[in-house]
């Protein structure tokens, strides 16, 4: 299994934007299906965004039209575009495999999000 190296939160304000970066030390393209989660403390991981090699993609209803996946395989890397910032976005977020994250897998460190004024 690679490892997932997520990067680029921060402290921002409501209504601003960041970019994650899942780096992985290893080769994405025989992953399928990449995604980014989140949790808060005490709070269950929620699924965000998913992307396939492909390059199709789903988004959490609380999400859509405001945040974007990608993946540059290439790079070895998936990103998270994130606008349009709301105080209800603040958590650690972590990217993974699909597959590992559906079947209890490892998680990495993540990267935390804070949006407040």
């Amino acid at each position: 299994q690679v490892q997932l190296d997520e990067s680029g939160g921060g402290l921002v304000q409501p209504g601003g934007s960041l970019r994650l970066s899942c780096v992985a030390a290893g080769s994405i393209f025989s992953i399928d299906t990449m995604g980014w989660y989140r949790q808060a403390p005490g709070k269950q991981r929620e699924l965000v965004a998913t992307i396939t090699r492909r390059g199709s993609t789903k988004y959490a209803d609380s999400v859509k039209g405001r945040f974007t996946i990608s993946r540059d395989n290439a790079k070895n890397t998936v990103y998270l575009k994130m606008n349009s910032l709301k105080p209800e976005d603040t958590d650690v977020y972590y990217c993974n495999s699909a597959l590992v994250a559906n079947t209890g897998g490892s998680w990495g460190q993540g990267t935390h999000v804070t949006v407040s004024s």
